[in-house]
């Protein structure tokens, strides 16, 4: 099957957010989400019971309200494409449980999508066609990757990954420790700027080089991230802080903690970049909101010589629109769909670009 400027429906359901997006080739017609991080605050984290329970409750008002907003039917649908992972395993279940019975009832091909690269996908949207020599930098709440993006619907490597915490993961845990509410992200965000980042020099993990006699080699972690040694240097430091009965310098210590983490991803990503001859770099995920990543991957990736491109931050966190897009593309270039006989996979790698009937 190919059709050219196909009209496609796309379901997200991987962690908090249930996401209908509906897009006609590279034109976004409709993003509907509902997300139940509200429910998630007071445990300082997504439940991931929680989360699927909200996903069959919202599901069917989201599609009603895509449907509507994009004025269009089922009938009208080419694709349906859904989120089959990486992500949480309930999550995932209720919406490719959705996506699939819409498929059969409809007769539409169904298209099972990796989440990773959807991310990477919806770059489509804003900008049409993604350029040559393209890497990705995907910073969110449960995922911190570099990517190789040698074809979107073909080939996507893996350069880079975090070896523990996620940065999005760490910024929650830390928030969490300088009793800054979740999600951590945006508050340790908005705290740092009344900050020194200077303040307090936080270890930057797996950044030393490996040398082997006096020569200096690359290391198999050379493009991989750990927050978990910073996440735990911070709890020291508020302990000490503590322990003295000072004060904790809850700003000092946020500014200083975003620092190291933006530090070890921008200096990742576009040394990753370098290393495989990538001249454009695009960011995505819910971390991309943070204003000082975004300020330090600019600055790095222009004094690289690096094209960095971010779509709007509506497209950055988990969404639909974003599912659809790729969707979009698989049925553009005559992917063949998924079908019915598959499952979903919390730990699907990006080099599985949709699942193989």
């Amino acid at each position: 099957m190919s059709v050219s400027n196909p009209l496609v429906l796309g379901i997200e359901s991987s962690c908090d957010e249930t996401g209908v997006g509906i897009v006609r080739g590279t034109e976004m017609l409709v993003n509907a989400v509902a997300s139940s991080m509200e429910e998630h605050v007071r445990f300082g984290g997504v439940i991931p019971e929680i989360a699927s329970r909200a996903h069959l409750n919202e599901f069917v008002p989201t599609l009603e309200a895509a449907l509507t907003a994009a004025g269009v039917t089922l009938d009208e649908i080419d694709a349906i494409a859904v989120t089959s992972g990486p992500g949480l395993s309930g999550a995932l279940m209720v919406g490719v449980a959705a996506a699939k019975a819409l498929a059969l009832a409809s007769g539409k091909p169904l298209y099972a999508i990796n989440h990773l690269v959807a991310h990477v996908g919806v770059g489509v949207l804003d900008g049409g066609k993604l350029p040559e020599n393209l890497g990705a930098l995907l910073v969110s709440g449960g995922h911190t990757e570099i990517l190789q993006v040698n074809s979107l619907s073909e080939d996507v490597r893996l350069l880079g990954a975090t070896i523990d915490d996620a940065a999005g993961e760490a910024y929650d845990k830390v928030a969490r420790l300088l009793g800054l509410g979740y999600p951590g992200g945006p508050a340790i965000d908005r705290v740092a700027k009344e900050g020194d980042p200077k303040a307090i020099r936080f270890p930057r993990g797996l950044t030393l080089p490996k040398f082997v006699g006096t020569a200096e080699e690359p290391g198999k972690h050379r493009h991989d991230f750990s927050f978990s040694g910073l996440k735990t240097a911070v709890a020291r430091c508020v302990e000490q802080y503590q322990k003295r009965g000072e004060e904790v310098p809850v700003a000092d210590i946020a500014a200083s903690f975003q620092e190291a983490v933006v530090d070890v991803i921008t200096s990742k990503a576009v040394r990753a970049c370098q290393e495989h001859g990538l001249t454009n770099l695009l960011l995505g995920g819910g971390v991309a909101a943070n204003s000082r990543l975004r300020e330090l991957l600019a600055a790095r990736c222009a004094s690289a010589g690096i094209t960095l491109r971010v779509p709007p931050i509506s497209l950055c966190t988990d969404n639909g629109a974003m599912v659809a897009a790729l969707g979009a593309q698989l049925v553009a270039v005559g992917v063949k769909p998924t079908g019915l006989k598959f499952s979903t996979d919390s730990g699907q790698p990006v080099s599985l670009i949709s699942l193989v009937a």
